[in-house]
């Protein structure tokens, strides 16, 4: 079965999303972004997800997940919860 182990910051825009994975992209650290910026309660752990198997979170994100190349940035992942830029940190097939 396979698993992946991510990392996410939600946040309530598409907009805010986007400018969030622009300070990425130029250097900041993912996980202070998370904690400063993320409304879930992964936040604290920089936005650390843990290890989960597929359809144990939103099909959105489980799309997002189980397919995008690990330790690269995606998103913004829009869901019922707002807008989320996605790290998938490992995964196996």
């Amino acid at each position: 079965m396979a698993r992946a182990t991510a990392r996410h910051i939600l946040v309530a825009t598409e907009a805010e999303a986007l400018q969030l994975k622009e300070q990425i992209e130029g250097g900041a650290d993912f996980a202070e972004l998370a904690k400063q910026h993320s409304s879930c309660p992964s936040s604290s752990a920089g936005g650390n997800l843990g290890s989960f198997g597929p359809g144990q979170m939103v099909p959105e994100f489980d799309q997002v997940v189980f397919s995008a190349p690990v330790g690269e940035v995606q998103g913004p992942v829009k869901t019922q919860f707002g807008s989320h830029l996605v790290e998938v940190t490992s995964r196996q097939d």
